[in-house]
């Protein structure tokens, strides 16, 4: 086996069939941008999620939306995202996406969320409550400046 083949084999074994999907999807992504509906893309992938996620990208979707009238939604390794200028600042990936026990709010480094040294960058989202609706919308403010 040559060494090429040999590399390739084992870098398709670190990822999980979840990774995997996950760059099919930013490619995919990549060359549909031109030709596609970006919002409604989004959509489509918070229809694709199990109803609590579901429940929880939709509420999301809508905060983000309200706190930033001019944001771009668009999708971001398959994840409901949404851009600034064409820069990702922030996305929502469903506890489905990579089998893990909760959603996730998460936040690129083009976020304007720097505290000192050290910040959090993505948070667990378990339910949708008045006081998290509260923080999100308070978060997507900041990050945008």
């Amino acid at each position: 086996m040559t060494a090429q083949k040999t590399a390739s084999r084992k870098a398709s074994e670190v990822f999980s069939d979840e990774e995997k999907a996950a760059m099919r999807d930013a490619a995919e992504e990549r060359r549909a941008a031109a030709s596609t509906d970006p919002e409604a893309e989004v959509l489509a992938k918070i229809a694709e999620m199990k109803p609590d996620d579901r429940a929880m990208a939709e509420r999301i979707h809508a905060l983000v939306k309200a706190a930033v009238p001019d944001i771009e939604p668009r999708t971001w390794y398959g994840m409901p995202a949404y851009a600034k200028g064409g820069n990702t600042i922030c996305f929502f990936q469903s506890a489905q996406k990579f089998k893990t026990r909760y959603a996730t709010l998460g936040f690129s480094d083009k976020a304007r969320l720097d505290d000192g040294d050290l910040w959090p960058n993505a948070f667990a989202v378990q339910k949708m409550t008045p006081a998290v609706e509260k923080r999100i919308t308070q978060l997507i403010k900041q990050a945008v400046g």
